[in-house]
C-alpha cells in the first residue's frame, strides 16, 4: 500500500500571527428606513429592483467558507435578493473573479423573518486577493418599508496573497 503526501505541506499557512487562530465571523447589517432607503446610506432613494447595495467590506486574504442571513424585521412584500462580492477597486481578478451571488443565489427571501444558510452550495472556498464589498442585489420588488438583515460571513483570515 502506497503513502502519498501533498507537496509543500510545511509551507501551507494555517494560522496568522496570533496564538488563538484566525477563524472569524464577520457581521454586516442592512437596515432600511420606512421609505425603503438604506439607513445610513449615501442615498435617500428607496432600494429598487436590480439595485446593488454595498453592506460591508471583506478584507484581502479572507478565505470565505459560509454565510448566514438573518432577517429579523421583514422587508417589503415580494422582495428577494442575491448576495455576493465585488472588488473595492472595481477591477476584477482572473484568479478569483467577482461573484454577485457567491453566498446566496437569487431568491433569498427578505420579505419574511428567516435564518438562511448560504444557498450557493456548489462553490469551493476562495481566498480574496484584495478587499471586496459584500453586495446585495435586490429583486422581486422595490423596498418601501423598514427591514433588517444581518449577514454573518464565516472565513479564515490567512493574510493577503
Amino acid at each position: 500500500m502506497a503513502t502519498v503526501t501533498k507537496k509543500y505541506l510545511t509551507q501551507e499557512q494555517q494560522f496568522g500571527g496570533t496564538p488563538y487562530g484566525n477563524g472569524t465571523t464577520l457581521q454586516f447589517n442592512l437596515t432600511t428606513t420606512a421609505a425603503g432607503a438604506v439607513s445610513n446610506g449615501d442615498s435617500t432613494s428607496a432600494i429598487g429592483i436590480g439595485d446593488v447595495v454595498r453592506i460591508g467590506i471583506l478584507p484581502a486574504g479572507c478565505r470565505l467558507h459560509d454565510a448566514l442571513a438573518i432577517v429579523s424585521d421583514a422587508f417589503t412584500a415580494a422582495t428577494t435578493a442575491k448576495i455576493g462580492f465585488a472588488y473595492v477597486d472595481g477591477v476584477d481578478s482572473t484568479s478569483v473573479p467577482q461573484d454577485d451571488d457567491y453566498f446566496f443565489l437569487a431568491g433569498l427571501a427578505t420579505n419574511a423573518l428567516v435564518r438562511t444558510r448560504s444557498t450557493n452550495t456548489g462553490v469551493a472556498p476562495i481566498t480574496l486577493p484584495k478587499d471586496a464589498y459584500v453586495i446585495l442585489t435586490n429583486a422581486g420588488a422595490a423596498h418601501a418599508s423598514v427591514g433588517v438583515l444581518d449577514l454573518l460571513v464565516e472565513c479564515v483570515l490567512v493574510g493577503a496573497p
